[in-house]
């Protein structure tokens, strides 16, 4: 392949299947065939259960339920087997299935792959796709109701580490009953400071792998908007906008100082989450990119680095230890790192 040419990795991912990706490893024949899915034991961890591991085969994506608590599509497979970076694994598969070198790489940067499954800050794990540009035109329409009776003295809320005043700041709360039923609802404003949306999360570890820890709603665009965002454009113009993954680093770090913060809701910058944060800053703003420290946060770091650097100073936060995510951080280390960056 052209050295001056890059992968696309959404041509790979779309003639590469999962299926085709086990049989290379020899592995087909031990999972076992349902109406849409294959299951069986972790190739990964080496696992022996033989339902730890699942493939949706019209989605063609995996997650491991088990040790591994990943998931994502076939290069990311390819990449944890092999240990190797996405691109080495977009090779192999170009290598393996003897695709045209060709027809899968693209000039100029490379698109950064879907994002996998995580442990707690995508509501619902999906590949990353361009921006239609229907989505420009078609906002999320803000809600005519409002949930209420939320609990907001529900003990998940305490274990996440949130103070009530955070609690009641943001509207979260344990719903009864209703669309979000026995989850913490967490409502998602727009930048008017409309209610457009309410994220249900299943409050602690769900009890089977049918279960999503996130809950949206039908037809909402949640790569239309950016969690906190009405609150954050609210503060002054020379604090650094920080960017995070999740609802609850995002409102972590609120409550330990960090105001100007918002969350992706997932690893990938969407082109509308990229112009609004363009709208709300200029070329003196400065925007700090923390998300969580694995490869799908990595990777998204890099890809949002590149595209925001255009129009904005910014900085990417690199956490010491793998696994790290903003939501554990102290509130001196909060600190710190915002001193550094005024």
């Amino acid at each position: 392949m052209p050295k001056s040419k890059f992968v696309d990795f959404k041509a790979v991912k779309a003639v590469v299947t999962m299926e085709q990706v086990l049989e290379h490893y020899g592995l087909l024949e031990k999972f076992k065939r349902g109406a849409d899915s294959l299951s069986g034991p972790c190739p990964i961890h080496k696992g022996s259960n033989p339902t730890q591991f699942r493939v949706s085969i019209s989605k063609n994506i995996w997650n491991c339920f088990s040790e591994c608590k990943h998931g994502g599509n076939t290069l990311d497979f390819i990449a944890r087997m092999d240990d190797v970076s996405i691109h080495a694994a977009a090779l192999k598969a170009i290598e393996w299935f003897h695709l045209d070198p060709e027809a899968m790489s693209v000039n100029g940067d490379e698109e950064t792959p879907g994002d996998a499954p995580k442990s707690d800050t995508t509501p619902e794990p999906a590949p990353k796709k361009p921006a239609p540009a229907a989505e420009k035109s078609a906002p999320n329409t803000p809600l005519k109701f409002r949930l209420d009776k939320l609990e907001r003295s529900h003990p998940y809320l305490a274990e996440r580490g949130l103070t009530l005043e955070t609690i009641v700041d943001f509207g979260v709360g344990f719903c009864a009953k209703g669309m979000m039923a026995d989850r913490i609802a967490i409502p998602i404003q727009n930048a008017e400071g409309k209610v457009v949306a309410y994220a249900g999360r299943f409050p602690g570890e769900p009890p089977d792998e049918d279960t999503p820890k996130y809950k949206l709603p039908q037809g909402f665009r949640k790569s239309q908007e950016l969690f906190n965002i009405d609150r954050a454009i609210k503060e002054p113009a020379d604090k650094p906008l920080v960017i995070v993954e999740g609802f609850f680093g995002c409102m972590k770090l609120h409550q330990f100082g960090c105001r100007k913060v918002v969350a992706l809701m997932g690893s990938t910058m969407s082109a509308a989450q990229e112009e609004l944060i363009r709208r709300h800053t200029d070329r003196t703003s400065q925007v700090i990119v923390m998300l969580d420290e694995d490869e799908a946060g990595r990777m998204g770091c890099e890809d949002i680095a590149v595209r925001l650097a255009k129009f904005v100073f910014v900085t990417v936060h690199t956490f010491d230890k793998a696994g790290q995510q903003p939501e554990n951080m102290t509130a001196e280390e909060v600190k710190q790192i915002l001193g550094g960056a005024s």
